[in-house]
C-alpha cells in the first residue's frame, strides 16, 4: 500500500506581508472600508488585479484569501458591478470570492441579496461561460472554478435569490434535453405529466422568439453540460501525461452531479436527463477510471454517483421505495428486454425465455450479448428508448464495448443498500485509515473535493439521512483511530530486527507487544447471510509494566473497542521516527483490525465477568484476553486468502492498541445506526418532512397541529395576574372572577384554538371579528387542593417572573408538536427548560418525559433547578455516568433511585405502623405494602366514608364548624403537626383541612402501592428496570448514553411522549436524531408528542475534529441549525439578564432584538465600575514581543508570549488591587496559548497568596455555557484572523463575562475583519492602550462611566506592564512589612511568638536584599485561599501580615519578569511545552 503524501498546510500571510502586498495597496486607494477618501471605480483594476494576481499564480488560495479578506467583492466587485461592465475577468473574480467564503465557511450571498438587481444578468453570464469551448477565452481551469460555484449555487436553495435563477436549470422544461421516445415513454408513465408538457408547449408558442430561444438555452444547460464534460473525458490518454486540470475539472463534475442527485427538488426531473446521457457508462469506461494515480479520487466520486442514481426513491413523489419495489421495478426492466428479445431479435431466444434468476447476473448478460453485433445492440437499446434509432443501412457510431455496457449494467441485478450496509465491517482497515480521500489529514485547506457525503438542508430519504450520517460518523471516528495508532505505534519504536523479526525499542501506554494470537471459534451464519454469527480469539500480551497501567489493561470491560496491528519495519535498530515523513512507511504497519472485548480470562481459561463480586487475583505477568472479531471484515478476509491466494491476516498480529473509554464509543453508535436502518424507524408523521427537510417547514408548530389543547394550567409559572396580563402583550385577559382578592395564582388559561383548516378561509368581512375573539385569553384561578397539615405539605413554587417571551416559550413547549427555542447568553434557557417540564409534569400526570442534554454539567444544571420545583423526586431518574457530579445529597442514577424507593418503602411503612397504632387497630398491617393496601381498604377508608357522612349530612342548613374538630378521626395521628389543626373559623375552611389530612394519608399508601414492585422483585437489576419502564416520569441522560444505550432501552420496552433537548445547537445531527427513536412504535405509529429543542445556533456547533469534515461535509451542522436554516419557527428569547448593557452591544446585533432585564440597569454591581480600570470593556493592541508575534510549535498548536505575560500582568494587577481571583478566567482562542498561560501563572504568581489563579485558563470553546464577573481574553493570531472568523466563536468570546471584558491582540489585523465589524468597531471607538487607575482600590463606589478622581495612567505596551506589577507588588510587601514592624513590638507575655517572627523578619529582610540586589523578579506566588484577603491599600489586618511574611520565606523564590530593560525569557521554555501533540479539539 502506497503512504500518501502529506499535504502541505498553507500558511497565512502575516500582517507586514499583507501590508507590502499589491492587492493592499490597490485596496487602500479603492475600496478597504477604513479609508475616508477613495478613488473613483476603475474597470481596469479588476482586469489587472484578474490577470497578474489570481491567473498569474494559478489561483493561488494565498493570493484570493487576501483578496477576500480585504472586503474586495462586498466593497468593489458586486457594488459597482452592471451588465455594462460584464467581463470575464469580473465573471471569474466574483466566482473566485464566492467560491474563497464559502472555503472559509462564512456567509456568502449577504452581499448579492442586499443589491439583487443584476445578479440574473450575471448567473446568465456564468452559464454561458460554463458551455463555452475550453480551447476558447475560458480555461479549463476556470471553468473548473466555475462549476464550483454552480455547485455552491445548487447547494444554497434556501437562498430566495439563487433559487429563483436555478429553479430554471431543473424544472420538468428541462426534459427538452431527452431524446423524443425517451421522452414519450417517461410521459407514457405518469399521465399526470402529459398535461403539464403540454401546458409548458403552449406557454412556449406565447413567447416572443428571443425569450423563447433563452428559455430553450437555460433548459438544455445540464444536458449541454453534460455532454461538454464527456468530450474533456474522452480526451484524456491511458497511459500518457495528463494536464491535471482535466483531472480537477472532471472530480468537480462529478461532484456537481452527486450533489444534483442528492437533493430531491433538484434530482426530480434530472435524474432522467443523467440516465438518457449514459454519463455512468461513459465514465466506468474512460481511461481516467485506469489510470491509478490521477484517477483514484475520480473511481471514488464515481462510485457515490452510481449510488446514487439508482436510489430507492421514488423520483417524482419523493415517497422510499421497498425492497418489494425495487425488486418489481429490476423485474419490469429485464421482462421488457425479454419481450424485445423475443419479438425482434431470434438470436436472443434463448434469452427471452429464460427465468430471470437466470439471467440477471453480469456475467450471464455478457454471455448472451457479448457474441451480438454493434449494430445489433444498438436496435435492442433503441427499442428499450435509451438510444435513437439506427437509421437503414447506416452503421453505429457507438462501438461495441459501450453498447454492451449500457445493456449490461442497466439489467444487472443490484444488491440492495441495506444488504450492502449489513455486510459492511464496522471498524476501519489500514485501506481507510490512510486514505486521503476518504480521511483527509488535519491540513486539509478546502481547495480540492473529496469522495465524502454532505450534510446540507434536505435528504431524500430517511434511510438517506441515516446513511450518510452513518459514513460521516465512521469516518471521524476513522480520524482519530488514526492519530490514536500513530500516536502509541510511533512510540513502540518498532524496528528490524538482525534475524528480520521485529523489536520494540520504545514502549507505549496505550499499546503492547503481542504474545500470542489464536482464533478459537467461528460460528455458523444465520439462514440467509454468508458471514458467521461471530468470530472469537484469544489475545496474549505480557504486562511487564507500572502497577497503574497494569490496572488499566486488566480493567478493560466487556464492549471496549481495541485494535490488532501488524508491523513489518524495514528500518534497522535505531532509526529516528520523523512525525513530518509519512507514518505507514516508517514503522512497516501493514494490517488495522478492529476488537471487541469480551473479557479476561482466569487460569482455568474461564471469562472473568463483569459484576460485583471482587476479581481474582491473577499471578504472574502474562494476560489473556477473549475477543470478538468482526464477522463480515473475517469473512472478506478469509474469502481473500482462499480465492486470491492472499496471507492469512490474523496469522500476523503484532501490536494490540487499547483506547481512552470517553473516545471509544464509535462502534455502539454505528450499530445503533445501523439497526435503525434495519428497522422500519417511525418518526411521527408531524416531523417526517421537516426532518428531511421538504413541505411547510412551520407545519410542526403548536398552532397547526390538529391536536391543539385549549386550556392549560399554567400552576406556578405567573406570580400574579398582572404578571400573567404583562406576558400576553396585546391580548385581551378575561378572568372568571372579579373579585381582586381572589385573582391570585395558579392560573388556567383557556386559549382561543383555530384549527388550521380553519385558518384558510379568511373572508373579507369576518376577519375583524376573527382577530378580536383570536386575542381574547380567559383566565381562571383556581386552589391547589389542601395537602396536609405539615410544612412539608406544602408545594415548592417558582419565584422567576418571566418575560412574555419566555411565557410564549413555555406556552409552546406545553402544547403538542415541534418547539424550538433560541436562547442566546444569559437570556435564563434552563428556567424555561425547567418550567416547561414541570407544567409538562402537573397537566399531563400520565405523560413520561426524556430530557437529552449534550453535556453532564448542563444535565447537573436541569436537575438541580428541577428538584427547586413542586415535583416529587420518586418521579426523577438519570441514567449514565454523570450522576456522580451532581451536587446534592441525592443519587438520581438508577441505583441510587432503587435505594431511595426502598427507604422510602420503609419509612411509609413507619407511619402506616404509627397511624395503626393511633386507631388501636391490633395485627401487624406494616408488615409489606400489601398488608398496608388492605388495611387502608378496611380501617382507614371505613373511618373517612364513616366521617364523611356524618359531617356532610347533618341535615342543618349552616353545618357546624365544631362538628368537623370533633368527629374527625385521626386526631391521635396529626398530633405530631403544628396545632390548632383546625382553625373553627368556617366549616368549609375546616372541611378543606380534614380533606388535606385525608390526602397526606391517601398519598402514604397511593406511594406504597407504587412501591409493591420492589417488594415483588428481587434483584437491584429488575427493580432498576422496572424504575424505567414504569415508575420515573422525568427521565435524563446524555444524546450519547442514548446512542449507546438505544439497544437496551427498546428492548426493555421502555416508552416516553415527550422530549426536551437542552443545548440543542451543540449536538451532532445523529445523536439528536437517535433519541427520538428510543422505543418502539404502537401500532405502526410513534407515541411522541411533543418535541422541545433549546439551544443557540448563533454559538458554536457540536466539536468535530477533522477539518474536512467539518468543512466539506459540513458535519459541524446540529440538526437545530439545520431547521433554523430550513425556516421552522423559533421562539427568540430577547431579554438578557448576565451582562453589563455595554458588554451585550458587543454581541447582541447577532439576535433579533435581545435587549436587558431590568436588573442589569437596577442592581449596583452592574452600574459601579470595574476598580482600577477606566473602562468596563477595553481592546488593547499587543505588537510584536522580541520580533515575534504567533508562533506555532506543532500544527495549529499556536502561542503567542507577548499577549499571554501581558494577560497575566493584568490578571496579577487586579488581584493586587483586591479582586477576588476565583471571579477572573483567562480565555483564549487557541490550545497552544492556553499551556503557555498556565505554565506563565505557575512561574509567576500560582503560589503566592496574596494574588492567587483564575477561576480557570481555557479555551473560549471550552467555556461555553459558563460565565464568570471579569475575563481577560487573548486572540493569539498575529498573521490571519483564523477560526475567529468564524462568528459563532466570537459571540461565544463576547458573552463570557457579566462585569468586564478585557481583549489582547493585534488590532490591525481583526479591525478589518468584514465578519467582525459589528463587535470590532465598538472595541475599536475606544483607546487601544490599557488605562489602569493603580491607587482606586477593589471594590469602588465609583459609577460606571464616571470620570475617576484618581490619576489614570495609560499602560503602552507588555513590558511597561510587567514592570508595574512588579513595582505595585514591592510596594505592597514593603507596606506589609511596616505594619509587620508595628505588630512586633508586643507585651512580654509573647516575646516567644515575637522572637519567632523576628527571625522570619530577618529572612525576610535578607530576601529583599537579594531582591533589590537582582533588580528585576518578581513574585512566584501560591494558594489561592488568601488571595482576595490583602487589598493593595490598607493591609491593616495583623493576621494577614503575618500570613504573609510566614509564606515570604518559601514563596519569594526569584523568578525572571519582563521589566524595560530585560523582557521575559523565562516563559519561553514554556512556549514548546510537551503536551503540544495532543492537541485537542479546540485548536483547530
Amino acid at each position: 500500500m502506497a503512504a500518501p503524501a502529506q499535504p502541505k498546510k498553507i500558511v497565512a500571510p502575516t500582517v507586514s506581508q499583507i501590508n507590502a502586498e499589491f492587492v493592499t495597496q490597490l485596496a487602500c486607494k479603492y475600496w478597504a472600508p477604513h479609508i475616508k477618501k477613495k478613488s473613483p471605480f476603475d474597470i481596469k483594476v479588476i482586469e489587472e488585479i484578474y490577470e497578474k494576481e489570481i491567473v498569474k499564480s494559478r489561483f493561488a488560495i494565498r493570493k484570493i484569501m487576501l483578496l477576500e479578506f480585504s472586503q474586495y467583492l462586498e466593497n468593489y466587485l458586486w457594488m459597482n458591478y452592471s451588465p455594462e461592465v460584464s467581463s470575464k475577468a469580473y465573471l471569474m473574480s466574483i466566482c473566485c470570492m464566492v467560491n474563497e467564503k464559502f472555503r472559509e465557511n462564512v456567509p456568502a450571498w449577504e452581499t448579492f441579496k442586499k443589491r439583487p438587481d443584476h445578479f440574473p444578468f450575471f448567473f446568465k453570464c456564468i452559464l454561458k461561460a460554463a458551455l463555452a469551448e475550453t480551447d476558447g477565452e475560458f480555461s479549463l481551469h476556470e471553468q473548473t472554478v466555475l462549476l464550483l460555484f454552480l455547485d455552491h449555487c445548487f447547494n444554497s436553495l434556501e437562498v430566495d435569490l439563487i433559487r429563483s435563477q436555478v429553479q430554471q436549470l431543473i424544472s420538468l422544461p428541462m426534459w427538452m434535453g431527452l431524446q423524443p421516445a425517451r421522452l414519450e415513454l417517461e410521459l407514457k408513465k405518469t399521465p399526470k405529466l402529459r398535461k403539464f408538457w403540454n401546458l409548458i408547449k403552449k406557454n412556449d408558442e406565447k413567447m416572443d422568439p428571443e425569450a423563447r430561444e433563452q428559455a430553450y438555452q437555460e433548459r438544455r444547460f445540464l444536458s449541454q453540460l453534460i455532454q461538454k464534460f464527456i468530450s474533456v473525458l474522452k480526451s484524456i490518454p491511458l497511459s500518457e501525461p495528463v494536464t491535471m486540470d482535466k483531472v480537477h475539472y472532471c472530480e468537480r463534475f462529478i461532484e456537481l452531479m452527486i450533489d444534483l442527485e442528492a437533493l430531491l427538488p433538484t434530482r426530480r426531473w434530472f435524474n432522467t436527463i443523467l440516465d438518457d446521457s449514459h454519463l455512468l457508462v461513459h465514465c466506468y469506461l474512460s481511461s481516467l477510471v485506469h489510470r491509478e494515480e490521477d484517477g483514484h479520487l475520480f473511481s471514488q466520486l464515481l462510485d457515490m454517483l452510481k449510488f446514487y442514481t439508482g436510489f430507492e426513491i421514488n423520483d417524482q413523489t419523493g415517497n422510499a421505495l421497498t425492497e418489494n419495489e425495487m425488486t418489481t421495478i429490476h423485474y419490469d426492466r429485464i421482462t421488457s428486454l425479454q419481450r424485445a428479445a423475443f419479438a425482434h431479435f431470434p438470436e436472443l431466444y434463448d434469452f427471452a425465455l429464460s427465468n430471470v434468476a437466470e439471467v440477471d447476473a453480469r456475467d450471464s448478460l455478457v454471455k448472451f450479448f457479448g457474441p451480438l453485433s454493434s449494430n445489433t445492440l444498438h436496435q435492442v437499446a433503441s427499442y428499450l428508448c435509451l438510444l435513437p434509432t439506427l437509421p437503414k443501412n447506416e452503421d453505429t457510431t457507438f462501438d461495441k464495448e459501450f453498447l454492451l455496457e449500457l445493456l449490461v449494467s442497466r439489467h444487472e441485478r443490484r444488491i440492495s443498500q441495506i444488504q450492502q450496509l449489513n455486510q459492511m465491517p464496522l471498524y476501519p482497515t489500514e485501506k481507510i485509515i490512510w486514505d486521503e480521500n476518504i480521511v483527509p489529514t488535519e491540513y486539509y485547506s478546502g481547495e480540492g473535493c473529496l469522495a465524502l457525503p454532505k450534510l446540507n438542508l434536505q435528504f431524500l430519504t430517511l434511510h438517506d439521512y441515516l446513511l450518510r450520517n452513518f459514513n460521516l460518523f465512521r469516518l471521524e471516528s476513522t480520524y482519530e483511530i488514526r492519530q490514536d495508532i500513530e500516536d502509541s505505534v510511533s512510540r513502540m519504536k518498532p524496528w528490524q530486527s538482525e534475524y528480520g523479526g521485529v523489536v520494540f525499542g520504545g514502549w507505549a501506554r496505550m499499546a503492547q507487544p503481542i504474545v500470542a494470537f489464536t482464533v478459537v471459534e467461528v460460528a455458523k451464519p444465520n439462514i440467509g447471510e454468508n458471514w458467521p454469527t461471530r468470530v472469537r480469539a484469544d489475545v496474549t500480551i505480557n504486562l511487564n509494566v507500572r502497577d497503574h497501567i497494569k490496572d488499566e489493561w486488566e480493567g478493560l470491560r466487556k464492549h471496549d473497542v481495541c485494535f490488532l496491528i501488524t508491523v513489518r519495519p524495514t528500518k534497522p535498530y535505531g532509526t529516528k521516527f520523523d512525525r513530518r515523513r509519512p507514518f505507514i512507511e516508517q514503522v512497516g504497519l501493514v494490517y488495522v483490525r478492529g476488537c471487541e472485548i469480551q473479557g479476561m480470562l482466569d487460569d482455568k481459561g474461564r471469562v472473568i465477568e463483569d459484576g460485583p463480586e471482587p476479581r481474582p487475583n491473577l499471578r504472574g505477568e502474562s494476560r489473556t484476553f477473549r475477543v470478538f472479531l468482526d464477522p463480515n471484515q473475517y469473512q472478506q478476509d478469509m474469502t481473500n486468502t482462499i480465492q486470491n491466494g492472499a496471507e492469512d491476516v490474523y496469522d500476523t498480529f503484532n501490536v494490540i492498541m487499547r483506547r481512552k473509554p470517553k473516545e471509544n464509543n464509535f462502534k455502539a453508535v454505528l450499530e445503533t445506526i445501523r439497526n435503525l436502518m434495519n428497522t422500519d424507524c417511525v418518526v411521527p408523521d408531524w416531523l417526517h418532512d421537516i426532518i428531511l427537510g421538504y413541505g411547510d417547514p412551520s407545519s410542526a408548530h403548536y398552532s397547526k397541529m390538529p391536536n391543539q389543547i385549549a386550556t392549560l394550567d399554567f400552576n406556578d409559572t405567573f406570580l400574579s395576574i398582572e404578571h400573567l396580563k404583562a406576558s400576553f402583550p396585546g391580548h385581551n385577559v378575561k378572568v372568571t372572577v372579579s373579585d381582586p382578592a381572589l385573582q391570585i395564582p395558579p392560573f388556567r388559561i383557556t386559549f382561543p384554538v383555530r384549527s388550521g383548516k380553519g385558518k384558510k378561509r379568511k373572508d373579507a368581512d369576518g376577519e375583524e371579528d376573527d382577530t378580536e375573539e383570536a386575542k381574547t385569553l380567559i383566565v381562571e384561578p383556581h386552589v391547589i387542593p389542601n395537602r396536609g397539615p405539615y410544612p412539608y405539605n406544602q408545594p415548592k413554587r417558582n419565584t422567576i417572573q418571566f418575560t412574555h417571551t419566555q411565557i410564549e416559550a413555555i406556552r409552546a413547549g406545553m402544547q403538542p408538536g415541534l418547539t424550538m427555542v433560541v436562547g442566546p447568553p444569559g437570556t435564563g434557557k434552563t428556567d424555561v427548560a425547567v418550567q416547561i417540564i414541570s407544567n409538562i409534569y402537573h397537566n399531563f400526570p400520565e405523560q413520561r418525559t426524556l430530557i437529552v442534554t449534550h453535556s453532564n454539567q448542563a444535565l447537573n444544571q436541569l436537575f438541580e433547578k428541577i428538584m427547586a420545583l413542586d415535583i416529587d423526586e420518586r418521579h426523577l431518574l438519570r441514567l449514565g455516568h454523570g450522576e456522580e457530579e451532581l451536587e446534592t445529597e441525592k443519587d438520581f442514577s438508577r441505583y441510587g433511585r432503587v435505594n431511595y424507593v426502598l427507604a422510602r418503602r420503609i419509612e411509609l411503612l413507619e407511619e402506616v405502623k404509627r397511624l395503626q397504632k393511633s386507631l388501636g387497630v391490633p395485627g401487624d398491617a406494616s408488615y409489606t405494602c400489601e398488608t398496608a393496601g388492605y388495611f387502608f381498604l378496611y380501617q382507614v377508608m371505613s373511618r373517612w366514608e364513616e366521617y364523611m357522612s356524618r359531617v356532610k349530612n347533618s341535615g342543618s342548613a349552616c353545618p357546624d364548624a365544631a362538628e368537623v374538630a370533633t368527629f374527625f378521626p385521626f386526631h391521635e395521628y396529626f398530633a405530631n403537626a403544628p396545632q390548632p389543626i383546625f382553625k373553627g373559623r368556617s366549616y368549609e375552611e375546616d372541611m378543606e383541612i380534614a380533606e388535606g389530612c385525608f390526602r397526606h394519608i391517601k398519598k402514604i399508601f397511593t406511594q406504597l402501592e407504587e412501591f409493591r414492585a420492589s417488594e415483588l422483585l428481587r434483584s437491584g437489576l429488575d427493580r432498576s428496570k422496572y424504575l424505567l419502564v414504569k415508575e420515573a416520569k422525568i427521565i435524563a441522560m446524555t444524546c450519547t448514553h442514548a446512542a449507546l444505550k438505544r439497544h437496551d432501552l427498546v428492548k426493555l420496552g421502555f416508552k416516553y411522549d415527550n422530549i426536551l433537548m437542552e443545548e440543542a445547537a451543540q449536538i451532532l445531527e445523529i445523536e439528536t436524531f437517535i433519541p427520538l427513536l428510543l422505543q418502539n412504535p404502537q401500532d405502526g405509529f410513534s407515541r411522541l408528542k411533543r418535541w422541545i429543542m433549546i439551544g443557540d445556533h448563533h454559538q458554536l456547533p457540536p466539536v468535530i475534529k477533522n477539518m474536512a469534515f467539518q468543512k466539506y461535509s459540513n458535519m459541524e451542522q446540529s440538526l437545530f441549525t439545520r431547521f433554523v436554516r430550513v425556516g421552522v419557527p423559533t421562539v427568540d428569547l430577547d431579554a438578557q439578564g448576565r451582562a453589563r448593557a455595554s458588554l451585550c452591544n458587543l454581541y447582541n446585533w447577532r439576535y433579533k432584538n435581545l435587549g436587558n432585564l431590568p436588573h442589569v440597569q437596577l442592581l449596583p454591581e452592574f452600574s459601579t465600575a470595574n476598580a482600577g480600570l477606566l473602562y468596563d470593556f477595553q481592546l488593547i493592541n499587543v505588537e510584536d514581543f522580541q520580533g515575534v508575534g504567533e508562533s506555532e510549535p506543532n500544527p495549529y498548536f499556536y502561542q503567542n508570549l507577548g499577549e499571554a505575560e501581558y494577560v497575566v500582568a493584568l490578571f496579577m494587577y487586579m488581584c493586587l488591587l483586591g479582586y477576588p481571583a476565583d471571579k477572573i478566567s483567562i480565555l483564549t482562542t487557541y490550545n497552544g496559548q492556553k499551556h503557555l498561560i498556565r505554565d506563565i501563572i505557575n512561574r509567576r504568581c500560582g503560589n503566592n497568596p496574596l494574588i492567587g489563579r483564575p477561576n480557570k485558563v481555557t479555551t473560549v470553546d471550552r467555556f461555553q455555557g459558563q460565565q464568570n464577573d471579569y475575563i481577560l481574553l487573548s486572540l493569539v493570531r498575529t498573521r490571519a484572523v483564523g477560526h475567529l472568523r468564524d462568528v459563532r466563536r466570537l459571540v461565544v468570546a463576547m458573552s463570557r463575562a457579566r462585569l468586564g471584558l478585557y481583549i489582547f491582540a493585534r488590532v490591525s489585523l481583526f479591525q478589518n475583519c468584514f465578519e467582525l465589524t459589528p463587535a470590532f468597531s465598538q472595541l475599536t471607538a475606544r483607546p487601544l492602550h490599557l488605562h489602569i487607575i493603580p491607587t482606586e482600590p477593589f471594590p469602588t463606589s465609583r459609577k460606571n462611566g464616571e470620570r475617576p478622581p484618581h490619576e489614570v495612567q495609560v499602560i503602552k505596551n507588555m513590558p511597561q506592564m510587567a514592570n508595574f506589577v512588579y513595582n505595585m507588588y514591592m510596594h505592597l510587601i514593603q507596606t506589609t512589612h511596616h505594619y509587620h514592624q508595628t505588630f512586633l513590638q508586643l507585651p512580654p507575655a509573647m516575646v516567644e511568638e515575637g522572637e519567632e517572627g523576628q527571625s522570619q523578619e530577618t529572612e525576610m529582610e535578607a530576601e529583599e536584599e537579594t531582591v533589590s540586589a537582582q533588580g528585576n523578579l518578581t513574585p512566584s506566588p501560591t494558594d489561592a485561599s488568601l488571595s482576595q484577603e490583602t487589598p493593595a491599600s490598607q493591609p491593616d489586618c495583623s493576621s494577614q501580615t503575618e500570613a504573609a511574611s510566614n509564606q515570604t520565606e518559601d514563596t519569594s523564590a526569584p523568578c525572571d519578569i519582563a521589566t524595560a530593560a530585560e523582557p521575559v525569557s523565562a516563559a519561553a521554555e514554556a512556549t514548546t511545552p510537551q503536551d503540544a501533540a495532543s492537541v485537542s479539539t479546540e485548536t483547530k
